[in-house]
């Protein structure tokens, strides 16, 4: 490493010292805390990020400053890779050591150490080019300047501020840039406001939809989400939005609001009452990447009909099972229909048991991985099409490019043979389901679009859709243990093969509730192990998830120790 470069990396760094007695790690969410403790690690991040970027060729790098659902006066920072997807997990043990870097000599000479173990040209012929985006926090700003300063610290990076976006929006910029297409925010808003318009075109004449059904009131969780929304709805016909809790009105972030308190409290979020009974209503996050639909029964009280990720993910593989069964539909010898396209669903062991019995009674292709959406992301992406979700209303659907060519060329001799037929109004249908979903990684505003589309087409009332199966009644806990690495979980979470002995005794015990599952993982951040359980009633799940705590205890708990 040249001389320049090693001062340029010692005087910035000095600049911002990382917090005393605090240690940050690199998650899924990226790195989130108090966000007076993150300007030190934000910086690093920037350095990280550009890096990134010349250690894959002067790919463009997304580098987002959000904390999600998490309240107000926390921040977070996380990498995009190339593709829109996460940072590489291989990259996840340097982050760490990054952030937690005393000195800016430790900085340093761990930033020589990986350069050379990686590869990595710092004085290649072209510029590192990483995107930036903030969420709607005060703090932003300031983290902004501080990853800035960390991305200008490698010689020649280049830092384009997108300003305040979704994190779906940058992730998306962020693929769209490295496949060479349009990639600002008005191009992505004409995305998907375009792709919208070709599914309600494509709506089948004896479609039927009420006047009641026509509204749809959003909260926004006082947050980006809101904001975009406000702007994205202008572009839509036939679809009158509302939106409440857009941050407009003064009220805060995340606070009684937004997907992740109404999906975990089942209770309506701030702003909305008994005046929405019978209203089909949806809830953003805070950053905009999960999405929850939701009614409200009745006006004695606050708790909701919650319609979740399973339920999403069930509507999006009814209505591309229908459409993938029309376009394979025999009956024109001159168009080639040999290729039989892979429908994969992926969940993780979270995922409501009836909605997994559900979509195996449709006779599709359900599978199992670990919690954490980088596994699902990585198994939808060996199929031509693969949908997943987490219950929490975080998913996307994924298309392979080859069966996205094939479907290009099929609609391409449907329409030179049989133009207007249905099998070609399928074909169309995908292509535009393809463009409307964020296929990098989930996002509520394009989730939110494709949902009401496909209503629509189906014809369906929020409660049509809720009635598609009845969720099982589940409990969660929490059993504080010595050492969460003792269990060791297989099949996708739901085994645990250590220590020996336990999983008979959850057997034993799940046998004795009707429609009973329950297994037990360790928990990625603290000492406690999760224990999740169902069963057919509120009662029977709440009784096997206090017997299988109950083992927890005996084998790992404080008592056993």
């Amino acid at each position: 490493m040249k001389e320049q470069q090693q001062s340029l990396l010692l005087s910035s760094s000095a600049r911002f010292p990382p917090p005393q007695g605090v240690r940050l790690s690199y998650g899924t969410a990226g790195f989130r805390a108090d966000a007076g403790l993150l300007q030190s690690t934000v910086y690093r991040v920037g350095i990280l990020a550009a890096l990134r970027s010349l250690k894959l060729d002067c790919s463009v790098i997304g580098l987002m400053i959000t904390a999600s659902h998490n309240k107000e006066s926390d921040n977070g920072v996380k990498i995009a890779d190339p593709s829109g997807g996460m940072l590489s997990q291989h990259w996840e043990p340097f982050a760490d050591a990054l952030a937690n870097a005393p000195s800016p000599q430790h900085l340093l000479h761990l930033i020589i150490e990986f350069v050379e173990k990686e590869n990595i040209p710092l004085e290649g012929a072209m510029p590192a080019q990483i995107l930036l985006g903030r969420d709607t926090r005060p703090s932003g700003e300031s983290l902004l300047e501080a990853a800035k300063q960390g991305i200008s610290s490698i010689l020649g990076a280049v830092a384009i501020d997108m300003g305040i976006v979704t994190t779906p929006q940058l992730h998306w910029m962020v693929r769209a840039r490295n496949k060479g297409v349009k990639a600002s925010e008005l191009d992505y808003f004409e995305q998907l406001s375009s792709s919208f318009r070709c599914l309600m075109d494509l709506i089948p004449s004896g479609s039927t939809f009420n006047e009641v059904d026509y509204k749809l009131v959003v909260d926004g969780a006082n947050g980006v989400g809101g904001e975009k929304l406000e702007v994205l709805k202008k572009r839509l016909d036939g679809l009158a939005i509302e939106v409440r809790n857009s941050g407009k009105d003064g009220g805060v972030l995340n606070e009684g609001v937004g997907a992740d308190y109404v999906q975990k409290e089942k209770v309506v979020p701030r702003g909305f009452s008994s005046q929405d009974i019978g209203i089909r209503c949806a809830s953003l996050d805070g950053d905009a990447d999960r999405l929850v639909y939701f009614s409200v029964p009745s006006e004695s009280s606050s708790k909701i009909d919650l319609v979740d990720g399973d339920k999403m993910l069930s509507l999006f593989a009814v209505f591309i099972k229908e459409q993938l069964s029309i376009l394979n539909k025999e009956g024109h010898t001159d168009v080639n229909s040999d290729y039989q396209p892979r429908l994969g669903v992926i969940q993780t062991a979270y995922a409501n048991g009836a909605s997994t019995d559900y979509l195996r009674r449709l006779g599709l292709e359900v599978l199992f991985t670990p919690t954490g959406v980088k596994y699902l992301h990585e198994k939808a992406a060996e199929y031509d099409i693969g949908i997943y979700f987490e219950a929490n209303g975080h998913g996307t659907i994924v298309f392979s490019e080859s069966f996205l060519c094939w479907l290009e060329s099929r609609n391409y001799e449907l329409s030179s043979v049989v133009k207007g037929s249905e099998q070609q109004k399928a074909a169309l249908r995908l292509l535009a389901v393809s463009k409307l979903i964020n296929q990098a990684v989930g996002d509520a505003l394009s989730g939110l679009l494709l949902v009401e589309a496909i209503l629509r087409h189906m014809g369906w009332s929020i409660h049509r859709w809720t009635e598609l199966y009845q969720d099982l009644p589940s409990r969660q806990l929490k059993v504080k243990v010595v050492d969460r690495t003792a269990v060791v979980t297989a099949n996708a979470e739901t085994v645990a093969v250590r220590p020996p002995g336990i999983q008979e005794a959850i057997n034993a015990e799940t046998a004795k509730y009707p429609q009973g599952r329950s297994f037990i993982r360790p928990s990625g951040t603290e000492d406690v192990i999760r224990v999740y359980a169902e069963a057919s009633t509120q009662e029977a799940a709440d009784s096997l998830a206090n017997s299988v705590a109950k083992l927890v205890d005996q084998f790992l708990g404080f008592s056993s120790s």
